[in-house]
């Protein structure tokens, strides 16, 4: 029995939103870290400056893929109370295949519209050094989206499944795979910049993979063919939730 039904509110909360919050705070190492490493590197603020043009991007992505998968989580929450297994399953399998979809084709509008968003979001082509930061360190985050999407929307749904801790290590390894990468790629490899973001995408990959292996083993859904094709009703029910969220 699934003890989110069961469980005192009290006990639950703080079994949930510690992990929970420990996840948004790591989440947020990232840029952090990147800002800290590329400062000490020869980008200095050059650098800094580029990686705080592409900020806002990643800030947008960040905000879509929890309006899905939040929404997809409360959905599923409310579909495990009313014992309605065929909806909490279309809950996580529509709430992935959204995520996979808007990620890509985020991921695509980001590569075409690049010089346009980077100039929408502060950047200026006359300052040459923070422009070339700015556009290598872009296009490989733009690269690395829909890994940063997925991993970051399904944490919602692996924590109302009952899963916090799950969560929050999923995102724990991530930024400590970005914490020790960032000095090797941009210092030993000498890659600057892009070195930073290199060793950001690979610290998403490992969310997303962690994320990803979950949904084998989930507690109270199982993905099958079925719940992963759209469902008209579902999908609006996600973006619903997900925008009162």
């Amino acid at each position: 029995m699934n003890e989110l039904g069961t469980e005192k509110i009290g006990k639950l909360i703080k079994k949930f939103a510690v992990p929970c919050v420990i996840s948004m705070i790591v989440a947020a190492l990232y840029n952090i870290v990147d800002q800290i490493f590329i400062g000490w590197s020869s980008a200095g603020a050059n650098g800094n400056a580029a990686t705080n043009v592409v900020y806002p991007f990643t800030v947008v992505a960040l905000a879509i893929s929890l309006l899905i998968g939040d929404g997809a989580a409360a959905n599923f929450s409310l579909s495990c109370g009313a014992n309605e297994s065929n909806s909490a399953n279309k809950s996580i399998g529509n709430g992935l295949v959204l995520l996979i979809i808007i990620s890509v084709l985020l991921s695509a509008i980001g590569f075409v519209l690049c010089d346009k968003i980077l100039v929408l979001f502060g950047g200026n082509k006359a300052e040459k050094i923070m422009w070339g930061y700015a556009q290598s360190y872009y296009l490989i985050i733009c690269t690395g989206l829909p890994f940063y999407m997925i991993g970051q929307g399904l944490n919602a749904s692996i924590r109302s499944d009952g899963a916090p801790k799950y969560a929050m290590f999923s995102t724990l390894i991530g930024a400590i795979i970005n914490i020790v990468l960032d000095p090797i790629f941009i210092f030993v490899f000498d890659m600057g910049v892009r070195g930073a973001a290199i060793a950001t995408i690979i610290g998403q990959i490992f969310t997303f993979l962690i994320s990803i292996v979950y949904l084998k083993i989930g507690k109270n859904f199982v993905l099958s063919k079925e719940s992963l094709f759209i469902n008209g009703k579902t999908v609006k029910k996600i973006i619903y939730l997900g925008w009162l969220h």
